[in-house]
């Protein structure tokens, strides 16, 4: 073996220390920190913890009270397989961000996007979309004697979240449907037909008596 010094490194004082293996030893010390702190907790995974994927897997969905059967990956949204696996289109893909309320449907009878909702984790709950409405629902026929939409795109997000807040609020203000529904984006800006129509729409539901 060769006895020659590293000519990169300095020759080591008696002390046994230098500036470059002080350095060194931070920057290994701060590593294994780093690691080990997360293995235990974040990074290891939980005793009998099922795995699922990367594949398609086998899921079911409770949609306007009836189940329905899907395979698709785990990383797939519930509007996406919606869409794209059971032609559900009401729900739109506008934002696809959780921001715009175009994609909301009904969860357990909360309003939920259903853009940054995973099908998988919506299996065993109770899911409502704009199909599964009757035709002549109050908040609907409010919605046209209101001109409560004009493109038509961001209304059954609207109508979704109008249920799920009625709900909440059968007597609500205009200045309460405001609020309330401040998670539903209109780019036609019908938002004075909007809040004029829930309002309506409340006293023709049970439990809504006025405004």
């Amino acid at each position: 073996m060769s006895s020659k010094k590293d000519p990169e490194l300095p020759v080591q004082p008696k002390s046994g220390f230098s500036r470059r293996g002080f350095i060194r030893g931070v920057g290994i010390g701060s590593g294994v920190l780093g690691t080990t702190g997360l293995l235990p907790k974040e990074a290891a995974a939980a005793p009998g913890a099922a795995v699922v994927g990367p594949g398609p897997v086998a899921m079911t969905l409770t949609i306007n009270g009836k189940p329905v059967n899907l395979t698709a990956e785990p990383r797939v949204t519930l509007l996406d397989a919606m869409r794209n696996y059971l032609d559900l289109t009401g729900a739109k893909r506008v934002c696809d961000r959780g921001t715009c309320g175009a994609c909301t449907v009904l969860i357990n009878g909360k309003s939920v996007y259903s853009c940054t909702t995973l099908a998988i984790d919506a299996q065993g709950k109770k899911i409502e979309t704009i199909e599964g409405l009757p035709v002549n629902n109050p908040v609907s026929a409010a919605f046209v004697n209101h001109d409560g939409q004009q493109c038509g795109y961001c209304t059954p997000g609207f109508v979704m979240a109008a249920h799920g807040f009625l709900r909440e609020h059968p007597n609500p203000t205009e200045a309460d449907v405001e609020h309330g529904l401040c998670g539903n984006l209109c780019r036609c800006g019908t938002y004075m037909g909007v809040r004029k129509a829930v309002v309506e729409a409340a006293k023709g539901m049970k439990g809504g008596s006025n405004g």
